[in-house]
């Protein structure tokens, strides 16, 4: 602009500022914010409510406050704009207890809370492991005047889930109609957390197969937690077939879903069909984890596979998987399990090279590997 002889405005910098914000540059906004005054503007609420959005955005909720805190300086007053931005910065960075103060804040500043504010609020609850919080926010939202809507809804189930209440989780899913909303695929999936989380595999399939009567479409998340509820409750074939349902519903599994259904195969003692899940999604180009690998090497461990189970220790690197504690654990007792403690000494010995530590875990099945070697003499 100033090449062209032209004279940027108020107006300029705020949508530049917001520009920077919809693009994910936090930085380029702070700084677009700090040259105003140098260019004898003074910025107003759209310049710092934007700029309060793009660190919200960046995760920098610290940034968020301390913008905040500037404000009165500059004869700003925040809005209700700027307290939902606050807020939800605070829900993603876990800072339960500041976004429940910034909610408190707010009669203080004239600014009336609404449903983003209240479901912000309740998010931060629910990531803080404060479920009980989070229900006591969907409570006193009509005292407010607040009507709540899905996605109120749908974090108050995300945090019953959290919580391990189940059935909390299905009395809010429940209620919904009655409340004249209709649930979606986030809250079917939440509700299918809950009773994943509480060992209730047979509701969780009960709800997915209810979606289609009420014409919602499941997701990747509604079939991971589905096939995670049939993992823990020991029905491998059940994992299996949800899995090769996923296609049918145009959905691609991920290494959550691929990871869920090998653990299933591990608690199954489905060591072979373990070893080809994983050999699949590297197939199909799905960047397997720390927690795949783990799981395929406690099924070899299972199935008293300890060569496969080293095998597939030794092959993480290749395909840039760094192994974990739970890693060697699980291959240690692989090896403890067939009396190799030879081997599984000298995988407690690799641990501080690769920058593991070993814990209490690690230990019992090295010692446990040396009380069978003796055992059998060896």
């Amino acid at each position: 602009m100033p090449d062209m002889r032209v004279i940027p405005d108020e107006i300029s910098y705020n949508t530049a500022i917001s520009a920077c914000e919809k693009g994910g540059q936090w930085q380029l906004a702070l700084g677009l914010l700090s040259s105003m005054p140098d260019m004898r503007m003074i910025p107003d609420e759209i310049s710092y409510n934007a700029a309060i959005s793009a660190c919200e955005k960046g995760g920098q909720w610290h940034l968020a406050l301390n913008l905040l805190s500037l404000m009165p300086e500059a004869r700003v007053a925040p809005n209700q704009i700027t307290f939902n931005a606050l807020v939800s910065a605070c829900e993603k960075g876990g800072q339960w207890q500041l976004a429940l103060s910034l909610l408190s804040l707010m009669p203080e500043a004239r600014v009336v809370p609404d449903e983003i504010t209240y479901s912000a609020s309740m998010g931060a609850c629910s990531k803080g492991g404060q479920w009980q919080l989070a229900l006591t926010l969907l409570s006193v939202m009509p005292e407010a005047r607040v009507v709540p809507n899905e996605i109120t809804y749908s974090i108050a189930i995300s945090a019953c889930s959290k919580g391990g209440q189940w059935q909390l989780a299905l009395t809010f899913l429940s209620l919904m109609p009655e409340a004249r909303l209709v649930p979606n695929a986030i809250t079917y999936s939440a509700a299918i957390s809950a009773c994943e989380k509480g060992s209730q595999w047979q509701l969780a399939l009960n709800l997915l197969s209810r979606m289609p009567e009420v014409r919602v479409v499941p997701n990747e998340i509604t079939y991971n937690s589905a096939i995670s509820a049939c993992e823990k409750g020991g029905e491998w074939q059940l994992a299996l077939n949800l899995l090769s349902l996923m296609p049918e519903e145009r959905l691609v599994p991920d290494k959550i879903t691929y990871s869920a259904a090998i653990s299933a195969c591990e608690k199954g003692g489905q060591w072979h069909l373990a070893l080809n899940l994983l050999s699949l999604l590297l197939e199909v180009r799905v960047m397997p984890n720390a927690i795949t690998y783990s799981a395929a090497i406690s099924a070899c461990e299972k199935g008293s596979q300890w060569q496969l189970a080293l095998s597939l220790l030794s092959l993480m690197p290749e395909v840039r998987v760094v192994p974990d504690e739970m890693t060697y654990n699980t291959a240690i007792t692989a090896c403890a399990n067939c009396g190799q403690w030879q081997l599984a000494l000298n995988l407690l010995s690799l641990m501080p090279k690769v920058r593991l530590l070993p814990n209490a875990v690690t230990y019992n099945a090295a010692i446990s590997a040396c009380q069978k070697g003796a055992a059998n003499g060896s």
